[in-house]
């Protein structure tokens, strides 16, 4: 069963939102993720996102709350549906709060 397939079915590992999450495998290795915004700044649904990217909208769920890490693959597909450098999504540093 492949991760994203794992997330959301509710096995999955872990990810996050300008939040940390733990890899799939389990390392602990804090992985930081900018999708919530990203989706709020273009008004895109998770039931959107995860249409576009093939996979169930729970799994843009898990992503952003920090309860799943994706595959490089599938970090890949968000990057490039918002058509950012994968680095503008992904962190293995907490972001900066915006504002600051």
């Amino acid at each position: 069963m492949s991760s994203e397939k794992a997330a959301a079915n509710g096995r999955g590992a872990n990810g996050g939102s300008g939040r940390k999450g733990r890899s799939a495998a389990g390392s602990g290795e804090a992985i930081y993720n900018r999708i919530a915004m990203l989706r709020a700044e273009r008004s895109v649904s998770r039931r959107q996102l995860a249409e576009a990217l093939g996979v169930h909208y729970q799994t843009v769920g898990y992503l952003e709350r920090g309860e799943y890490s994706p595959s490089l693959h599938l970090a890949l597909r968000i990057a490039r549906y918002f058509e950012v450098p994968v680095e503008v999504v992904f962190s293995t540093e907490p972001f900066p709060r915006l504002g600051q």
